[in-house]
């Protein structure tokens, strides 16, 4: 399963979610769906503003958890 690991990138920042809504103009509601993994797709240009305001790459913003994903298939 695709994981977003955009709280433990804020956390290493020091930053909030709060902060980083108003850095990209995104509504809470949309983050924590992001977050949760409730979204069914997320634009280049999110993923980009991710990064950039996290002064990451995305491979550090975007993972696969393989556990996660043999639990969802059941093997």
């Amino acid at each position: 399963m695709v994981k977003i690991n955009i709280e433990e990138l804020l956390k290493k920042k020091g930053k909030t979610k709060y902060w980083l809504c108003k850095q990209m103009n995104l509504t809470s509601r949309n983050l924590n769906r992001i977050i949760r993994g409730e979204t069914t797709a997320i634009s280049f240009r999110y993923i980009e503003e991710f990064c950039d305001n996290l002064n990451c790459t995305p491979n550090e913003l975007i993972t696969i958890d393989t556990n996660i994903q043999k639990e969802y298939l059941n093997i």
